[in-house]
């Protein structure tokens, strides 16, 4: 009995741990933008590096997207945005990006989400709706709001 109550105890420790972990965020912990916490917005967060060697952290594409246009004299060597599913940071431009659907945005009347994997944005699409994007299209959309 005191075996089973301690593999209880045990399964709940590790399962309430998953539960509240977080992503660890890259610096800075609040957007340049706008001031949200990147931590609780680590599935939209983007990180913008330029080749001078600076970077800008944001909440979301809109942000990167303001940061960018006030910074336009600089080059931009890296552009980073979170996989919606796992809060890991991926390539923006290679990303599968979501336009839409009923989970609303972050800064955005039209969310827009990436995933490192299709197959991740089409079960997100599945339950929440919205349609498959390119960058270029996700970009373009930012811009017009």
């Amino acid at each position: 009995m005191k075996r089973i109550l301690l593999y209880l105890s045990l399964c709940l420790v590790f399962s309430a741990s998953t539960l509240f972990a977080q992503v660890a965020v890259e610096a800075p912990a609040s957007c340049k933008q706008c001031g949200m916490d990147r931590t609780f917005f680590a599935h939209s967060r983007m990180l913008v590096v330029y080749a001078d060697g600076s970077s800008t952290g944001t909440c979301s594409l809109h942000c990167a997207d303001v940061d960018m246009k006030k910074n336009s004299g600089k080059t931009v060597k890296a552009l980073k945005v979170a996989d919606f599913n796992s809060k890991k940071l991926i390539d923006a431009r290679k990303a599968t990006w979501v336009i839409g659907g009923k989970k609303s945005g972050v800064m955005t009347s039209v969310a827009k989400w990436a995933f490192a994997k299709r197959s991740g944005a089409e079960s997100f699409i599945k339950e929440q709706g919205g349609k498959v994007a390119s960058f270029d299209e996700a970009v373009a959309l930012a811009q017009k709001e």
